[in-house]
């Protein structure tokens, strides 16, 4: 047996380890309170720290951290998230198309509003959500919505109920992601165990198990893809690629970078025409293009395409939080036009993203599956570090592209993230701006070990 005596004898202080972060994990799920900072922050710090431990002390026993990675998620299996509220809006779409209603033509307020109530529990859903939610159409592609929409066929009339089914489909989406992962990993003769600083990480738990944001189920679809890529089954790997796109759009930045592997990829050492790759190239674009439209082909109306296409371009326009070089150019604006800086910048940065992403597509070597993988690392952390909005979940696309590259920025971001939730800590507490002193440690921390690692440390000798 796996915890035999001889074993529990040899490892004390690792299950001391073990068993404080279940407690840790517990305390995290049912005792805290988002705005008590001081807590938040000492029982996070305390789970990373035991995290480490545990995957370097069993990094050659991969069962065991296994056990541990979806132990720690079961405990939440019956918490309401404490650190989002995103998942009220989850619901209400899930019924709102039970009910025969597209939820991409109508915001949850055009219901409340003329005293409609559509859905089961339609008051505390909208309450739960808030009025920022409320007031804009829904962003979360189709895949995402049928995710809404199991919860909603096995628990209709139950907020919890469906908070435990999204849940479910978060973790099992993490069982794929174990399990493609570490396969791709055994492909690219990389260390198996690198696997678990995505899966087994406090904050990936917290997030996505806790938290229920469908980045793990878009991101088990992006490594699942990558693993058939790698095997040369490539009309699957863009059939999976695009139901990733349609739990997030986010995986449509790393469209352009597919062009060097299929052009320069020679897995096989065999002489393959140009023309050849071209066309391969193509059928993979056209798959997944295809296979995209299709899927959200059931919602589609011209006020479908308004009305997605606004609130996508809200992101860029009217949020900030938790940025880093756009607050800088925000604060240069400000010196020669005074206010509204977001409406200029948030036009600009798409298209300097476009340019990067070219720039990394032609010009650097991206031929090898690790290369590939690396060059999707490096545009989206440009993406991230130029962007007006970098909620903490998002970094978990970071984190598992790490997984498969030798950088370690991302598991450094993952752990100083959740100073993102104290942004609004101010003395004066009708201050309701974010706390950049805050912002700018987590940053100073995160942009020091990304210029380390890229540009000044030096490669190993081999």
């Amino acid at each position: 047996m796996l915890l035999n005596p001889t074993f529990l004898k040899l490892n004390r202080l690792p299950l001391l380890m073990v068993l404080s972060s279940v407690l840790f994990y517990w305390a995290f799920a049912y005792n805290l309170v988002r705005t008590d900072y001081i807590k938040l922050i000492t029982l996070y710090c305390a789970l990373f720290f035991l995290f480490y431990k545990l995957v370097h002390r069993f990094k050659s026993n991969i069962p065991f951290l296994t056990y541990l990675a979806f132990g720690f998620r079961a405990i939440f299996i019956l918490a309401i998230p404490n650190l989002s509220q995103d998942f009220y809006r989850f619901i209400w779409d899930g019924r709102i198309i039970l009910e025969g209603i597209n939820p991409y033509l109508f915001t949850v307020e055009h219901f409340i509003s003329q005293d409609q109530f559509p859905v089961a529990e339609a008051l505390e859903l909208r309450a739960g959500m808030g009025d920022l939610n409320a007031s804009h159409y829904t962003n979360y592609p189709p895949i995402n919505q049928l995710c809404f929409i199991i919860a909603g066929l096995f628990s209709n009339k139950s907020i919890f109920g469906s908070v435990v089914v999204l849940r479910l489909l978060i973790i099992t989406a993490d069982f794929g992601t174990l399990h493609f992962g570490k396969k791709l990993l055994e492909k690219l003769k990389l260390p198996a165990y690198n696997i678990f600083w995505y899966i087994l990480n406090p904050f990936i738990i917290i997030e996505l198990t806790g938290n229920l944001h469908f980045e793990g189920v878009m991101i088990f679809f992006l490594v699942w893809s990558l693993y058939l890529l790698h095997k040369g089954v490539w009309q699957w790997a863009a059939v999976v690629l695009a139901l990733s796109i349609s739990v997030k759009l986010m995986p449509l930045i790393f469209l352009p970078l597919f062009f060097q592997w299929f052009l320069k990829h020679d897995k096989n050492k065999k002489q393959v025409s140009t023309i050849q790759n071209l066309t391969k190239l193509a059928g993979f674009y056209l798959i997944v293009i295809i296979t995209t439209i299709l899927l959200f082909l059931p919602f589609y109306s011209s006020e479908f395409i308004h009305n997605y296409s606004q609130t996508v371009a809200l992101w860029f326009q009217n949020f900030e939080f938790n940025a880093s070089i756009y607050y800088i150019a925000r604060e240069i604006g400000y010196l020669f036009r005074g206010y509204n800086e977001i409406a200029t910048i948030g036009k600009i940065i798409p298209i300097i993203v476009v340019l990067v992403t070219l720039i990394i597509t032609f010009f650097r070597k991206n031929k090898t599956t690790v290369e590939l993988v690396t060059a999707m690392l490096f545009v989206l952390s440009f993406y991230y570090f130029t962007t007006t909005t970098v909620h903490p979940w998002y970094v978990t696309t970071l984190l598992i592209l790490s997984v498969f590259t030798k950088y370690k920025f991302p598991l450094v971001w993952s752990f100083v993230i959740i100073l993102s939730y104290l942004a609004y800590v101010n003395i004066n507490k009708a201050d309701k701006s974010e706390n950049l002193w805050i912002i700018a440690i987590e940053y100073i921390i995160v942009y020091g070990v990304f210029i380390w690692e890229v540009f000044l440390k030096k490669p190993k000798l081999s």
